[in-house]
C-alpha cells in the first residue's frame, strides 16, 4: 500500500468496496457517493502479482503501453462523528488470486480501524424497468438481519455472491468484521447497460442503515432519464418481436447493445468538459456532474485518472 498522507485515529470507520459489474451498480454508487461527500485519495494497491495486463491501447495507430487494474481508496472524514468513511474503488477483479487479494484489503482495512464492511452489488430479476428497485441484503452476522429487516430491505434467502462482492465479506468475517452487502434489483435483459435505479436505491439503504445523509437528486435525475430510455428500448423491441416472430433470435439477444464507434468530441463537448473540470476542481460535490457527461459522451476511461486526481488531498 501506498499511504497517500498519515492518517489520524477515524470515527468509527466503515469501508465500502465496489467493482465493475451488472449494470455497474456498485460502481456508480462508489463513484456517487465519493464525489457527493467531497473524500480525498488515501491510498492505492495495485499488486503485479494478481493482475496483468490484457490489452494495449492504439492511438492513430501508434500502440501504447497497457497498464494494470488499480484499486484506490477514498475517506471521508464524517462532520457529525458518526461514522468515517473508507470507500475502495477497484478498476476490476483479479484473474486469480481473489481470496489473497481480499486478505490484503481487509488487512489493510483492520489496520485503518475499519469496524464495517460493506460492498455494493447488483441483483438481476424479471423487474419491469420502469418499476421501483428492491434492495436484497446478505450479512454474515445473522444478528444484522434485524437491521436489514427494519430498514425494508429485502433478505437473499439462498443463491451465492460471486466474485470480490462476496468473497471480501467471506475474509472480512474470517477476521471477526461484519460485512453487509447491499444488491440493487435491475432487470436481467438489460444486465448490459447502466442502470442508475438500482444504484440509488442501494444509497438509499445505505443512507437508512447508516445514518449519514446523501443528497441523491442528480442521482434520481439519472435514474429517471434510464428508465424513460430503457422503456422505450423495451416497446420497440417488443413490437418488432410481435412483427417478426418467425425470426428465431432471442429477446435477450435482441436487446443487446452495439458496439459504439470510437467517440470523437466536438471543440464544444472539449470546452464544456474543461469547464465541469473547473467547477468541480473548485467544489468536489460538482464532480459526480463531470462524470455523467464523461459517461454521456463515452470518453470516461480516457479522463479517469485526471477525475480521480480530483481527489487527491489538496493539503
Amino acid at each position: 500500500m501506498n499511504l497517500i498522507d498519515g492518517v489520524q485515529a477515524l470515527k468509527s470507520p466503515w469501508m465500502i468496496a465496489v467493482w465493475p459489474g451488472m449494470g455497474n451498480v456498485g460502481l456508480t454508487a462508489g463513484y456517487y457517493l465519493m464525489a457527493k461527500l467531497g473524500m480525498e485519495l488515501l491510498s492505492e494497491y495495485s499488486p503485479p502479482d494478481l493482475f496483468d495486463i490484457d490489452y494495449v491501447e492504439v492511438e492513430r495507430g501508434v500502440i501504447h503501453t497497457g497498464t494494470r487494474p488499480r484499486s484506490r481508496f477514498f475517506l471521508w472524514k464524517d462532520p457529525e462523528k458518526q461514522h468515517d468513511l473508507v470507500v475502495l474503488i477497484g478498476e476490476a477483479q483479479p484473474q486469480f488470486g481473489k481470496y489473497s487479494y481480499c486478505k490484503k484489503m481487509i488487512s489493510y482495512a483492520q489496520d485503518l480501524g475499519i469496524e464495517r464492511v460493506f460492498t455494493f452489488a447488483a441483483m438481476a430479476t424479471g423487474m419491469h424497468p420502469e418499476h421501483e428497485s428492491r434492495v436484497f441484503a446478505a450479512v454474515t452476522d445473522a444478528e444484522d438481519l434485524k437491521e436489514m429487516r427494519v430498514n425494508n430491505l429485502e433478505i437473499l434467502q439462498e443463491g451465492n455472491i460471486s466474485g470480490l462482492n462476496g468473497i471480501l465479506l467471506g475474509a472480512a468475517a474470517d477476521k471477526g468484521l461484519n460485512g453487509t452487502c447491499l444488491l440493487g434489483e435491475m432487470p436481467h435483459i438489460f444486465s448490459q447497460l447502466p442502470f442508475p435505479k438500482a444504484s440509488l436505491a442501494v444509497l438509499k439503504a445505505f443512507r437508512l442503515i447508516s445514518g449519514i445523509e446523501i443528497e441523491t437528486s442528480e442521482l434520481v435525475e439519472q435514474a429517471e432519464t434510464m428508465e424513460k430510455k430503457l422503456g422505450e428500448l423495451l416497446s420497440q423491441v417488443e413490437k418488432s418481436m410481435g412483427e417478426k416472430a418467425e425470426q428465431s433470435e432471442s429477446f435477450e439477444e435482441s436487446l443487446q447493445p452495439e458496439v459504439p464507434e470510437q467517440p470523437k468530441l466536438t471543440p464544444g463537448e472539449e470546452q464544456r468538459i474543461e469547464q465541469l473540470f473547473e467547477e468541480a476542481k473548485q467544489n468536489r460535490s460538482k464532480a459526480y456532474v463531470l462524470k455523467q457527461e464523461l459517461d454521456r459522451l463515452e470518453v470516461f476511461a480516457d479522463y479517469e485518472d485526471r477525475f480521480l486526481d480530483l481527489f487527491k488531498n489538496r493539503g
